[in-house]
């Protein structure tokens, strides 16, 4: 496994003379599996600020955690310090991202034996499919929505030792499926500060059936520059769209069985809502592992075949929760 380390807290780009917008409060989306670890949206700058929505992501390997990055104030202005996996959470400006990440530390979960337990009460999980969760009280005595560390208004926290002992650690840069999620809100006019002035960006609503659901996105046509290579990575990207429209029509076809059983038994109008906010459920679910699969196969081809540790992404920081 190729593995990239990044110092710690590398400031990218420019120094930017404006300060990074208050943090946006969102909802989290549902955790889409296990292992997953949750990566909080941030305020990205090419000229001018956009933001990059929180996402779900699987970690380069288990035991890794996410240190977001975060906005400081300089001599010169704001310059973003770059987010990165590593074994233990470092610094990250005492900004408060929500969902565990308030500040300092992580209370959103931990890892155990190789696996990931999660804390039901900052985390959007499923509980009956996730088994590995707790439910523990997280301290957020900070409700500020400031986006950077330092400077007139900025939050004044400073690294601790224990903080400052993991910088020195060895890091990881973001995974390709974080570099891809960065680009795609870059090329979202919504995403920019000039469209939503600072208010998430809205939402569709959710869908409740797979049939509800847009066309799957078939990923770009390969171009390595190897024809063989290209033919084999779309007969991969094929075969990933097939499956996921089967997962698709089969889920479906589950669910309108449910509907006609229900119509049959002339259910009141309280349980055929419970049973649409099972289908929703089950339907993001399925639309968000579908995504992963996507990222990952994605991930994969980018590194030639093999699994990738490491990554580029914009600079940007801070992505608040909803409090």
């Amino acid at each position: 496994m190729l593995s990239l380390s990044v110092p710690s807290s590398a400031q990218i780009g420019v120094s930017v003379n404006i300060a990074p917008p208050a943090l946006l409060t969102y909802d989290q989306p549902m955790c889409p599996g296990d292992g997953y670890i949750w990566t909080p949206g941030y305020w990205a700058w090419d000229g001018e600020y956009y933001w990059i929505s929180g996402e779900w992501v699987m970690p380069p390997e288990a035991g890794d955690l996410w240190t977001p990055g975060y906005w400081s104030s300089g001599g010169d202005g704001f310059l973003f310090n770059e987010g990165y996996w590593g074994t233990s959470i470092g610094f990250y400006g005492g900004i408060n991202y929500g969902f565990g990440y308030f500040g300092n530390g992580y209370d959103g979960g931990r890892w155990n034996h190789g696996h990931f337990y999660y804390n039901s009460s900052v985390n959007n999980i499923n509980r009956n499919a996730e088994h590995n969760n707790y439910n523990a009280r997280a301290n957020e005595s900070n409700t500020s929505h400031v986006s950077y560390n330092g400077g007139n208004g900025g939050t004044s926290a400073r690294a601790s030792s224990r903080e400052e002992a993991t910088s020195r650690d060895r890091h990881f840069a973001p995974v390709a499926a974080q570099t891809e999620h960065a680009q795609t809100a870059r090329n979202d006019p919504q995403q920019r500060f000039t469209a939503n002035r600072g208010v998430s960006p809205s939402r569709p609503s959710a869908a409740v059936h797979p049939n509800d659901l847009p066309a799957i996105d078939h990923p770009a046509s390969p171009n390595t520059g190897n024809a063989k290579t290209d033919q084999k990575y779309q007969k991969q990207q094929d075969n990933l769209v097939a499956k996921q429209n089967q997962q698709r029509q089969k889920l479906q076809g589950h669910q309108d069985r449910q509907h006609q059983q229900m119509a049959k038994q002339q259910a009141n109008q309280m349980r055929s809502q419970q049973q649409e906010q099972r289908h929703q459920q089950q339907t993001q679910q399925m639309q968000q592992r579908h995504t992963q699969q996507t990222q990952r196969m994605a991930q994969r081809q980018s590194s030639g075949g093999g699994q990738s540790r490491g990554g580029g992404s914009h600079g940007g920081g801070g992505g608040g929760g909803r409090r």
